[in-house]
């Protein structure tokens, strides 16, 4: 594929993602993508990947469905199985990350599509505009920490000792 710079353009399914599914609320939609192998000055061979989605996930927040737009361009340089990674990606230009490549020299675009939207789904998803849930916790000694005192079944049993 490098050789040859070829290159790729279609959709996927985000049902066909198993990976992926576990982190969405559901799986509806698709994903864009542009897939490019090709060499670059210094004859670093690569593949590039162009993503774009709309990833449906749960806000931790409100716990509602949103959509998470995801548009993501990646460069990864192909280095040949039994490569030092660490030495490798040291002389990698900015810019690229590492992709061994297996023995057999396959790629699967549709795994690579799937490492990169679930890198790029967030730790913890909030929707944006939904507002942060604040408590004010009462002091003690304040109006309603007296409350608390009052309503506590030990309080009463304090006071039958401090009598005695």
């Amino acid at each position: 594929m490098v050789a040859a710079r070829r290159g790729f353009e279609g959709t996927l399914p985000l049902s066909s993602m198993e990976r992926l599914r576990e982190v969405l609320c559901d799986t509806e939609g698709e994903i864009g993508y542009v897939i490019a192998f090709d060499r670059d000055a210094l004859q670093v061979p690569y593949v590039e990947l162009r993503v774009q989605a709309a990833l449906p996930l749960t806000c931790q927040r409100s716990l509602q469905r949103f959509v998470q737009p995801v548009q993501l361009v990646q460069r990864l340089a192909l280095l040949e199985a039994g490569t030092d990674v660490e030495a490798a990606e040291a002389g990698l230009p900015e810019g690229y990350e590492a992709l061994l490549v297996p023995p057999d020299g396959t790629v699967q675009p549709a795994e690579l599509i799937e490492d990169e939207l679930i890198l790029a789904v967030p730790v913890v998803p909030v929707a944006p505009g939904s507002e942060a849930v604040e408590q004010d916790w009462p002091l003690p000694g304040t109006e309603a920490g007296e409350e608390l005192e009052k309503a506590n079944p030990f309080a009463a049993l304090a006071a039958l000792k401090k009598r005695e």
